[in-house]
Parts: C-alpha cells; sequence; structure tokens
C-alpha cells in the first residue's frame, strides 16, 4: 500500500531547525501523560503553556461541563525561581528520554482525586476536585511520589532512602518516616537499577498494595558493578562523575525486593534469583497476588511468579522461553478482574494477546502493548500482522479483544494509542496529514471532549510517500518543490534501523526534521529493516548473533527503491543517531560502493562496552562469543575491513557527558580510523548528553550535517 501527504511551506524569518529546537522536537505544549478517573467525571494530565515553554503544568479536564482548568502551576508553586534537579533527578529523565521541565511526572490515588509529584526536589501533592495544592516539607531531594491507593499516605525516594508521609486533612505533611533505609553508600531502596530504567522499561521501584497498607520495594545494589568516569574536558577544573555502569559480560547490580508495612517491618520475596536476576515487571492489584515477572541473564527463559507478601514465597504462574531472546511488553503481565493472567506471547510465529493459557488473537494482529484491563474485554495497542489481508504500513491501532473477537476502536490511518478507566477512553491519534496528536475523550464509544494542544505548527510538512520495497516497510520524502523531470536527486538514508527503533510511521511529526533534509536537495528514505519492530516476531529476532545484517537491509531498500524514485546512486550518504550512528559508520565502513558519505551520531562502536541487558540479548555472552561481537563491531579488525579499500568521508559526533553509550566509543572508532590512514571528522558536544535538549546545538547540528554532506557528495 502506497499512501502520499503533504506539501512543503517554508518561513525565511524562523528557521525550521530553530523552531524544531526551541519547541523540543515540537512536544511543547503537547498534552501527556493521561488519568481517568474511575467514576468517569474527570481526565488528568501534563502540558505546557504554549510551544516553546518547556515547563508543564498539571491539569485536569471535568467532563462534566467540558472544562480545562489548572490544577498545578510550577511558576506559581516555585515563585518565580529556576527549577533546581538533583543528580539523581538527572539520571531518572536521562533514562526516560525526559527534555521537559515543571512537572514531567505525577502519581494518583486509586479515584484520582488526590495527585503527588515532585517539584525542584520538593513534594508537592494536588487536591484534584477541589483544585488546591500544597508542598509537604519532607526530606529531599523527593524522587518518584506516589500516593497510597486511599490517598492517607505518600511513598517517596529520598538519599536512596524509601520514606512515607501521612497526610492529614488539612494537607499537612504528618509522620514522615524513613521505611528503607540504605546500608551503604552503593545500595538504594524504591529506585530502578539503571538496566531496569534504561534498558526494561521498568522506571519505578516501589508498589503500593490495593489496600494501601504496605508496599514492595526493590533494593538495589551496585556494589559490584564496575566504575566508570565521564569528564567534561571543556571544565578541567570539574571532578568527574563516577557512575557504575554494567558493561557486556560485566556484573548487574544486585536487586533483590522486599514486603514493607507501614510500621516498617520487612519481608523478603524468595524466588531463584541467581538463575533469574533480572526483576522486569512487578504487578499488584486487587485481582490477585502481586505478580513479578523475572528473566534469566541470557533472556532466554522467564518466569511469571504470584508473591505471598506475609511470607515472602513465590509460586509460579506460567514460564516463558524462546530460541532467540524475550521481550518485554508493555501493560503485562497483570491479572484481569477474573483472575487469569495477561500477558502477551510470541508464539506460532505470531505476537498474541492471551488471557489464561488461551491465546486471543492471531496471526492477524501484531499486539505491542495492553492499554487496560476491564471486565469485558483487553484494551489493546496493535499493528497488522504478517497473516494481516493487506499490510498498513506504520500504522498502529487500538483494538478491543474478547473471546468473541476483535474489534478495531480507532478508525483513520495512523498511530493511535490510549488510556482507559471504566467507560471512558482517551484516544490520542496521529495521521500524516495533520502535525501533532489529535486527543478526544470518548464515553461508551462516543466523543464527549477534546483536549487542545499548544503545540506549535510546524513550518513545514513532509511531503512523504509510505510503502515496502523487497519486504522492508519504507518511507521516502522528496524536497517541497520537486517536480517530475527534475532529474535524480542525492540520496540520503534516515534510519535508526534496530531493535525498539521502528522508524516508519503513519504520522506527520516523526518526519519534519527528514523533509528538511529533502529540501536540502536530497532523496531522504527511512526504511525500517530486520531487527525493528512492528510487523512479526520472527523478521524482528532474526538479526539475533549479528547486527550487521541491519545494514544489509538498508542497500536492498534503496536499491528496490531506484527503479520507482528518482535517486542518484552515485551520491549516497546516511546519517544516524545512537543504532542509527553505528549503522551510518557501518554503512561507510562495510560497503563503501554503495554508500559515499555517513554521520555516526553517538555510534555504539564497540559492543563489548555497552549495557548487558540490551547486548547479551542480541549477541550473547562476550567471553562465550567474541566472534560475535567482533563481527558486529567497528574497531575491530572485521569492522574495519572493506572490499574495496575506499575511504568514504565519516562524521562522528558525541556527546561528552553521554552515560548511555560513552565518549569512548566515539574516540576508539577515531583512534582506529587514524591508525588505519582514513580520513574522518570528530565533533565533539561539551557537557551533552545521549539527548540533545539544548536549543543552540540542536539547531546548529542539523545545519552543520547539511554542510558536511553537500562538502562529502560535491553539491552545490
Amino acid at each position: 500500500m502506497t499512501i502520499q501527504s503533504g506539501t512543503g511551506t517554508g518561513d525565511e524569518t524562523y528557521s525550521f531547525p530553530r523552531q524544531h529546537a526551541r519547541t523540543q522536537r515540537f512536544t511543547s505544549g503537547a498534552p501527556r501523560a493521561f488519568t481517568v478517573s474511575p467514576d468517569g467525571e474527570r481526565v488528568v494530565f501534563l502540558r505546557s503553556s504554549h510551544g516553546t515553554d518547556r515547563a508543564n503544568a498539571l491539569w485536569v479536564l471535568d467532563l462534566a461541563g467540558g472544562q480545562e482548568r489548572v490544577a498545578a502551576d510550577p511558576v506559581t508553586l516555585l515563585g518565580g525561581s529556576s527549577e533546581r534537579l538533583s543528580a539523581a533527578e538527572r539520571a531518572r529523565r536521562e533514562r526516560s528520554r525526559e527534555g521537559g521541565a515543571g512537572i514531567v511526572g505525577y502519581a494518583t490515588d486509586a479515584a484520582a482525586e488526590v495527585a503527588a509529584f515532585a517539584l525542584s526536589g520538593r513534594l508537592f501533592t494536588a487536591e484534584l476536585r477541589a483544585g488546591t495544592t500544597r508542598e509537604l516539607r519532607v526530606p529531599g531531594p523527593v524522587l518518584d511520589p506516589r500516593p497510597a491507593p486511599d490517598g492517607r499516605h505518600i511513598a517517596y525516594v529520598a538519599q536512596g532512602a524509601l520514606r512515607v508521609v501521612g497526610v492529614a486533612d488539612t494537607g499537612d505533611a504528618a509522620d514522615d518516616r524513613a521505611l528503607a533505609t540504605p546500608e551503604s553508600e552503593t545500595v538504594t531502596y524504591g529506585l530502578a537499577e539503571f538496566i531496569a530504567a534504561e534498558e526494561m522499561s521498568r522506571y519505578r521501584g516501589f508498589w503500593w498494595s490495593p489496600d494501601s497498607d504496605r508496599l514492595l520495594v526493590a533494593r538495589a545494589d551496585d556494589a559490584d558493578v564496575r566504575r566508570w568516569w565521564i569528564a567534561d574536558p571543556a571544565h578541567p577544573d570539574r571532578e568527574p562523575t563516577r557512575n557504575a555502569y554494567p558493561a557486556a559480560g560485566t556484573p548487574n547490580a544486585e536487586v533483590r525486593l522486599f514486603a514493607y508495612a507501614l510500621d516498617g517491618t520487612r519481608t523478603e520475596i524468595n524466588w531463584n534469583r541467581s538463575a533469574y536476576p533480572y526483576l522486569a515487571r512487578v504487578h499488584w492489584s486487587a485481582d490477585g497476588a502481586p505478580l513479578i515477572l523475572v528473566q534469566a541473564r541470557d533472556q532466554l527463559s522467564e518466569l511469571y511468579l504470584a508473591v505471598n507478601p506475609d511470607d515472602g514465597s513465590t509460586r509460579m504462574v506460567h514460564a516463558d522461553e524462546d530460541d532467540q531472546w524475550l521481550e518485554l511488553f508493555p501493560g503485562v503481565p497483570c491479572w484481569s478482574p477474573s483472575g487469569q493472567l495477561v500477558r502477551i506471547a510470541d508464539e506460532g510465529g505470531a505476537r498474541v494477546l492471551a488471557v489464561g493459557e488461551r491465546p486471543l488473537t492471531g496471526p492477524q494482529l501484531h499486539v505491542r502493548a495492553v492499554l487496560d484491563v476491564g471486565t469485558s474485554d483487553v484494551l489493546v495497542s496493535a499493528s497488522a500482522g504478517a497473516g494481516a489481508e493487506a499490510p498498513e504500513t506504520g500504522e498502529v491501532h487500538v483494538y478491543r479483544v474478547n473471546e468473541l473477537g476483535v474489534q478495531r476502536v480507532s478508525t483513520e490511518p495512523g498511530v493511535h494509542s490510549a488510556v482507559r478507566s471504566g467507560d471512558v477512553t482517551v484516544l490520542v491519534s496521529s495521521t500524516l496529514d495533520s502535525p501533532g496528536a489529535r486527543v478526544r475523550v470518548e464515553r461508551a464509544g462516543k466523543q464527549v471532549a477534546e483536549i487542545a494542544s499548544h503545540a506549535e505548527r510546524p513550518l513545514l510538512s513532509p511531503r512523504v510517500t509510505l510503502t515496502e520495497a523487497a519486504g522492508i516497510p519504507c518511507a521516502v520524502l522528496l524536497p517541497s518543490s520537486y517536480a517530475e523531470g527534475n532529474g535524480p536527486l542525492p540520496v540520503l538514508l534516515d534510519p535508526y534501523g534496530g531493535p525498539h527503533g521502528q522508524r516508519v510511521m503513519a504520522a506527520h511529526n516523526p518526519y519534519l526534521t527528514s523533509q528538511w533534509f529533502a529540501d536540502q536537495g536530497f532523496a531522504v528514505i527511512v526504511a525500517d529493516g530486520r531487527g525493528t519492530p512492528g510487523v512479526s516476531p520472527g523478521r524482528e529476532k532474526s538479526i539475533r548473533g549479528d547486527f550487521t545484517l541491519t545494514l544489509d537491509d538498508q542497500v536492498t531498500a534503496v536499491h528496490a527503491l531506484a527503479s520507482r524514485f528518482p535517486l542518484d546512486l552515485s551520491k549516497v550518504a546516511m546519517r544516524g543517531w545512537s543504532y542509527g550512528g553505528y549503522l551510518s559508520a557501518l554503512a561507510v565502513l562495510k560497503r563503501p560502493d554503495v554508500f559515499h558519505a555517513g554521520i555516526a551520531g553517538a555510534p555504539v562502536t564497540d559492543w563489548r562496552l555497552y549495557d548487558t541487558h540490551y547486548t547479551e540479548r542480541y549477541l550473547g555472552d562476550p567471553a562465550a562469543s567474541p566472534d560475535t561481537y567482533a563481527k558486529s563491531s567497528l574497531v575491530t579488525d572485521d569492522g574495519l575491513s572493506d572490499a574495496a579499500g575506499q575511504h568514504r568521508p565519516l562524521l562522528i559526533v558525541h556527546g561528552l557527558a553521554d552515560d548511555n553509550v560513552v565518549v569512548a566509543h566515539a574516540l576508539r572508532l577515531s583512534s582506529a580510523l587514524l591508525a588505519d590512514g582514513r580520513p574522518h571528522e570528530v565533533l565533539p558536544l561539551s557537557g551533552v548528553t545521549h539527548m540533545t535538549p539544548q536549543e543552540q546545538i540542536a539547531e546548529n547540528l542539523l545545519l552543520l550535517q547539511v554542510d558536511f554532506l553537500k562538502r562529502s557528495l560535491g553539491l552545490a
């Protein structure tokens, strides 16, 4: 299926690179983080005041009258002073790729009447019905505060300790106390360790019981994790930052789980931690016993365990095994209201929803996440699977699933997600034709409200064609002014191209930067080859043991598209960040016959330097499989070899403060290239992490990349 959308526009007084940077990639001003109250009266969400305001406020939509109101304004609460973030809070935001400011997260009680949030390391609560906000003066800096389901206590983390404070009727803090205090500087209670937050999408470390009388609390000890140092060469007077980084093949943090009563008594939860060291998921609801998902280090097996918090014993509910690896999914595992296990599994070549031991979906649907579990159905996010009658390139829809069948909730082509409680659903929809996302509130399937977005409208609109090339999902973007007969265009591949990084989406905003590059005179191709999610487990897992296969699919895509689009194959370049940066460097080193220039942003160049959970999932243990790592890395003899001996221009860009893909990757690649006599350029970014939220840096990076591409490809 081929879809076309849009034409480009321009504004010389306010360039797209500057707009893209100032708006935090058009996320500022957009509503997000929705919570629906169980009584169906309120929708709680975050949103900043306009498209260049990074500071999110807490909002409430009252559905009875359809009115939006501010429940907590960070500017008012801080009295106009600047926000101050602790090192722990900055690390949490880096793990979740949070570039906003103000109130960036909140949690509510079960009735969604009380919200708690941290602001500048201080603890605040908001009465969502009354619209009042108070500060609770407690030890700080405060991290991840969460009210008990009954709203009478708030648990939070400060200085590595899990603390609980009572909330009196007056809103004042009462009886603040530490439930779990770290025994040493390497121990934290109630926080997700690096691997859980970076790779498992588990961003929290404690969970309230539905009765509000106790908590499950994760204890992480990184004493055995190797220490790395991240310095800022631009400020030699500052001490380097000391980080515990679990590189592939090295020790992880030790993670244990405890049940704590409010009086401080604790019971350790027991399972075979030596065989299943990863605490991947924790679920505790009124529908069953606490439920945990634990994974083996090699991620080939995992256990779903029901927990007895009284004595710490666990009972196996289900076990999964896979020859390649086991994926983790949002929203599962959990219990259905009838007490059955809800999970997503790869079975029979499909990614299916299973309730109890029975799959409720088949190969026609590729299930991505469980959004809500109701009494009569399960709400899921899914794409058309390999068994679907027709491909829906880049589309993601919301479905209701039960034993009677599958019903699509979202209707128009695009990328959709949802939050639901009872009969009220917040449907978030992005399409190719419109910028940003539309947020509709439906009750029993009928729209009752719409939540406004204050995000800026982009100065350009993608001229994008979604298609497939040799079975590979692709997006092709041409210059806004291009007309048939204008002749072939130099080609720029703009992929992520690796695990967990689908880029071909049926939505407007993901292609804005690609369109801007196209308007500089390129035909831009975004291709999702093997390893990227969204089609089938087999295609996603076919890269096990060999990341270089992802480059093969980029080559296949560009050659297959050459017969259908005006591509000048004598001028082909690739740009990318993170895995896409690795792929770009791999392209010019391995296939100089195809690629004539590359821009490698924050690339992983030696997979032995990347973290355990991610790297070992795909490449195994480096001690047991050294050849596998050598084949996929760039700084080995395998990585630097090429067939024709051609040297192609390569620009390496890396943030010196990156604690995820550390700058050692870029430096080792540069050293290897220099030793091999290969010309290249290195652009170090002082004070920049794996994200590039700084406005001037983000803007100028785009301009510098265009300059490099035109110089390297011999363009005017």
